[in-house]
């Protein structure tokens, strides 16, 4: 599948319109349901293919948070062949305590794997985690790029980032962008 029909299957499978309730507490007429491109498996076959050049050669480990990075990087570890963890944003406190389940991340070389990216919050409270823990975190990869900021703060904190799509806007519903150099006039893909 070709990346400019990839962006259009991600939004006609997420964009849906209606009345919603935001995080901020303001009300939408539209939405941007991204676990409904990350439940479809011909979706997370086709964004894996395209994910898999991104991942930067030497990983041993595709660290996918929780939630949304968990199916992406399930996808991406069929695609590459590199083994998978999944990412807790507590670790659990019963059974093995872990934080990542899956392979062993310690001493491995780690990437992240997100599905979209607004400020990268999260992700640099998870590397410090995974550091903690004995991995080697590098790199992350996203589906999405929201917004500049969340680039600017991973790579602030020396992480590498890669993303398939970027997202200039960060409107509620999230418009996918080609990528910053494909972009149309107007700066937004939808």
């Amino acid at each position: 599948m070709e990346k400019m029909e990839l962006a259009e299957q991600i939004y006609n499978a997420s964009h849906l319109t209606g009345t919603f309730l935001l995080r901020s507490g303001k009300q939408s007429d539209q939405y941007f349901d991204k676990y409904l491109f990350e439940s479809d498996p011909k979706l997370l076959v086709a964004i894996a293919e395209k994910l898999a050049p991104l991942v930067p050669p030497g990983t041993e480990v595709l660290a996918g948070l929780e939630m949304g990075g968990i199916p992406i990087a399930t996808a991406l570890s069929l695609k590459t062949g590199i083994p998978a963890a999944f990412v807790r944003k507590k670790a659990k406190e019963y059974g093995t305590c872990k934080l990542a389940e899956g392979i062993e991340i310690a001493g491995k070389n780690v990437c992240i794997i997100e599905d979209v990216v607004t400020t990268g919050g999260q992700i640099l409270l998870s590397a410090e985690d995974l550091k903690q823990h004995g991995a080697k975190v590098q790199a992350v990869v996203s589906v999405i790029e929201r917004e500049a900021a969340g680039r600017d703060n991973l790579e602030g904190a020396g992480l590498a980032f890669y993303s398939l799509f970027y997202d200039g806007r960060a409107a509620c519903c999230c418009e996918i962008d080609i990528d910053r150099d494909e972009s149309p006039a107007g700066g937004s893909f939808f």
